[in-house]
């Protein structure tokens, strides 16, 4: 008996889902495509939020920015589900490597005592900065429109949240347990972190879920990764002390650099929408990068001195430079 093999070319019936066939046809789409595109919950909600009754549970009207298609919001990461879990495990294997070099060769235990204390009181508090953001885009996923917006704001979440465990690890590896009761009593009382405290509590009322965004986001994890991560570690602390610090930080030097491309996007797509969005964009932008700017500042101080307004302004001026390539003066 013989037997004849051959490739048989089977033409699908359709290419893709028909939601997602009727955004961009009837070819084949990416994953992000298919785990993005319009699966916002539109119709059948079974009742209207006590707290809020004026509002559907999903509700467009709870921002004061208006779009007439909120899948507008594109990441530029591609971010779905399983790109975004690979991405971030390479990361931790990275930095849990850096982690384990540190570790396995005393580094920490070589640093400086100056600059140690210097860590400690610059770092171990801003765990709790990292953990209000995991609650702000926690809120704006809750509260948001449109997965495009809201599906990346919760990996901000959760990377914010393992981004205060890696500060906490930083505050036992160079520390104790002391360490970090010492960080929690001066985000309580020290004068000098009273200013960001008010700004991270104030945030937790933003109900506007753009507005949360452009506080959040952009205005404060704008100016504060390259002040304090960028310049005060890997500038300040590592000329007196070698790159040990700096690996114990790189995956927040990491992670800064790849959201960033996300959450430009997003508001250069905000922003371009109408004229009416770009005004009520900008006042938002200029309120809270300046009260984001006069927060950091006493931080800042604590490791700059005299010098902190001049690595404020720096850091500021990127800020700018990015609000510009978005479409925005400021």
């Amino acid at each position: 008996m013989q037997m004849d093999l051959r490739t048989v070319s089977i033409k699908p019936l359709r290419n893709t889902f028909d939601h997602i066939a009727r955004r961009i046809g009837d070819k084949p789409a990416s994953r992000y495509q298919e785990g993005t595109l319009d699966l916002q919950a539109t119709s059948n909600f079974h009742y209207r939020p006590t707290w809020s009754p004026e509002h559907e549970i999903f509700d467009a009207r709870r921002s004061a920015l208006k779009m007439a298609d909120w899948y507008a919001f594109k990441d530029p990461r591609q971010f779905y589900y399983g790109t975004y879990t690979l991405a971030r495990a390479r990361m931790q294997d990275s930095a849990e490597s850096s982690f384990e070099f540190v570790e396995s060769r005393g580094l920490a235990d070589a640093l400086p005592d100056e600059v140690r204390a210097q860590a400690l009181a610059l770092l171990v508090p801003l765990r709790h900065v990292a953990w209000g953001s995991n609650m702000n885009n926690a809120a704006m996923c809750a509260y948001g429109y449109g997965t495009g917006f809201t599906q990346p704001c919760l990996y901000q979440a959760m990377d914010q949240l393992g981004i205060a465990q890696y500060l906490s690890r930083i505050g036992l590896l160079l520390g104790d347990m002391e360490s970090l009761d010492a960080g929690k009593a001066a985000w309580l009382g020290d004068e000098a972190w009273q200013d960001l405290r008010r700004y991270v509590e104030d945030s937790f009322v933003v109900h506007d879920p753009f507005e949360l965004f452009v506080a959040q986001n952009l205005a404060l994890d704008g100016l504060l990764y390259p002040l304090v991560y960028d310049t005060l570690v890997d500038g300040v602390l590592a000329a007196r002390s070698g790159p040990t610090l700096s690996m114990l930080t790189g995956f927040m030097s990491a992670w800064a650099g790849e959201t960033r491309k996300w959450v430009d996007a997003t508001l250069k797509a905000a922003v371009a929408e109408s004229a009416d969005n770009r005004a009520l964009v900008a006042g938002w932008v200029r309120h809270w990068s300046d009260r984001a700017r006069s927060a950091l500042r006493p931080v800042a101080m604590q490791v700059l001195g005299p010098h902190a307004d001049a690595a404020l302004d720096e850091v500021s001026e990127g800020l700018n430079a990015r609000l510009r390539k978005a479409g925005l003066e400021c």
